[in-house]
């Protein structure tokens, strides 16, 4: 049976001598753009008189043309196919001069796609040696994750689907999934000793966009004063930026945020309290009760981002900022990102009763809800115990990683780095010693594949100390102890 082939494509003159050039030109142009997809079928050379206006013996000409250029792939017996993998063409060079006026600026802006894309190097610092070790912050394993069990939970959940379809009502007013925010609170009663109810919860496509609904719903353009950490979260800043608040750094210190450098005007902070972000110190209970009299007296609010708090090692459990005499106050910021998945694109929002019809509005007009069938099956992962059972034996894989970590800090390191406390997450940072170039030290690293991130890169403001951030989550054991070494070399040729 012959291929369907609807590209529209302009005829050249009858009896022209440029036809076979015109088709070539039309064709190769058609599979660059995606106008004809990888492996889709040419009609065949017999057709080519009713398909293109040539003859069989100019159409076969472009055909060899093509294929000789790697556009095509032919099939004996089969046909003609465009190629799975196109050849590369020529990128345009990066347009100079101000941006189109069409554009809103500030997505182009040098702090803003900084910030959105921290976690690559810089175009002049691409890393062309093989990967030895990737210490980079935020990253999981996910290789232990138990796909085989999702996999099950969701064959079940999409055939109860099946028997009972999602009710098509407008979507307009949903929060999420009710068995899921149900879960959630569960979840985080269980881990975070965080009580709440399920109408205090939306489910958001991860903690990204649970900060943009924040921004959206909490700032007015303008007049806003967000108080940020610095050192913090790059991406955290970008929406509260875009929603047309004024972002203000506020330096921390061995006991979080320091509160007394608060801008006065400031009416929404952010802080990571269980394990600063990139920093990895725990908020000190008197720094906790400062800041929640802070922002009751001024009238702020509080951004709570406890994006690894599921992974606790050393002291005692760390309650979150969020609690009964603080329930109005804070906004509490989770994701499974770190304790499942980042490709679930899954996070939540405990919210005030005050805010919950804003954040829901915000929400349904960027998507109406997060997926329905992810969010059923996630439901009933988390409400058979397979979350809990994947977090316990996360934290013990990650616990191992982190000692081999802390004892190259404490030993083969100590030299050049001291490491500062941390007890929770699943990243480490280590402050450089007098005389040390951390960010020469990165380069090196680079250069014979080990990835690190220096404190430099998460500063917002001028940085008040240098060093290195170490995340173990992502790498095995083996492949730390080849990080390590090659981190030592890097340091003692600085």
């Amino acid at each position: 049976m012959d291929p369907i082939f609807e590209l529209q494509l302009r005829r050249p003159a009858k009896g022209s001598r440029a036809a076979a050039d015109c088709l070539f030109r039309q064709l190769r142009d058609a599979i660059a753009e995606g106008r004809l997809a990888p492996g889709a079928q040419l009609p065949p050379t017999r057709r080519s008189q009713a398909v293109f206006g040539v003859s069989r013996n100019t159409c076969a000409s472009v055909y060899d043309k093509l294929l000789g250029a790697g556009y095509l792939t032919s099939r004996h017996g089969s046909g003609t196919f465009v190629a799975l993998r196109r050849p590369p063409e020529p990128q345009p060079a990066a347009p100079l001069g101000e941006p189109d006026a069409r554009l809103n600026p500030l997505w182009l802006a040098g702090g803003v796609t900084a910030a959105m894309g921290f976690w690559q190097e810089a175009p002049e610092r691409v890393q062309t040696a093989p990967v030895a070790a990737d210490f980079r912050p935020a990253l999981v394993d996910p290789q232990h994750f138990p796909h085989d069990v999702f996999r099950r939970v969701s064959t079940q959940q999409l055939r109860a689907l099946e028997r009972k379809p999602a009710s098509l009502r407008s979507p307009q007013g949903n929060p999420g999934n009710l068995a899921l925010r149900n879960a959630i609170t569960h979840h985080i009663a269980l881990t975070r000793a965080l009580a709440c109810r399920p109408g205090d919860v939306v489910a958001t496509s991860g903690a990204q966009q649970g900060f943009d609904l924040l921004a959206r719903v909490l700032v007015r353009a303008g007049e806003t004063v967000v108080a940020v950490e610095d050192p913090g979260y790059p991406p955290l800043r970008v929406p509260f930026m875009a929603a047309g608040a004024t972002v203000v750094p506020v330096p921390v210190d061995e006991e979080g945020l320091v509160v007394e450098a608060l801008p006065r005007e400031a009416r929404i902070i952010c802080v990571t309290p269980s394990h600063q972000f990139p920093l990895g110190v725990a908020m000190s209970p008197a720094r906790r009760h400062a800041l929640l009299r802070h922002a009751r007296e001024r009238g702020a609010v509080i951004v709570e981002d406890d994006y690894d708090g599921e992974f606790r090692f050393d002291g005692g459990p760390l309650q979150a900022l969020k609690a009964a005499d603080s329930a109005d106050l804070v906004f509490y910021v989770g994701t499974f990102s770190k304790c499942a998945l980042p490709s679930l694109r899954l996070g939540f929002i405990v919210a005030p009763p005050w805010a919950m019809q804003a954040l829901v509005a915000a929400k349904n007009a960027q998507d109406w809800h997060c997926s329905t069938p992810l969010q059923v099956t996630f439901a009933a992962f988390i409400a058979d115990g397979h979350l809990t059972r994947h977090v316990r034996r996360m934290r013990e894989l990650y616990g191992r990683r982190r000692e081999l970590v802390r004892h190259a800090l404490l030993g083969p390191l100590a030299k050049w780095l001291e490491p500062l406390p941390s007890f929770y997450g699943m990243h480490t940072a280590a402050v450089a010693r007098p005389g040390v170039d951390v960010e020469a030290t990165a380069r090196r690293a680079l250069d014979d594949g080990v990835q690190v991130h220096t404190l430099g890169r998460y500063h917002l403001g001028p940085a008040t100390r240098t060093g290195l951030i170490f995340g173990y989550a992502a790498t095995a054991p083996a492949q730390l102890a080849l990080g390590v070494a090659t981190l030592r070399r890097a340091l003692s040729e600085g």
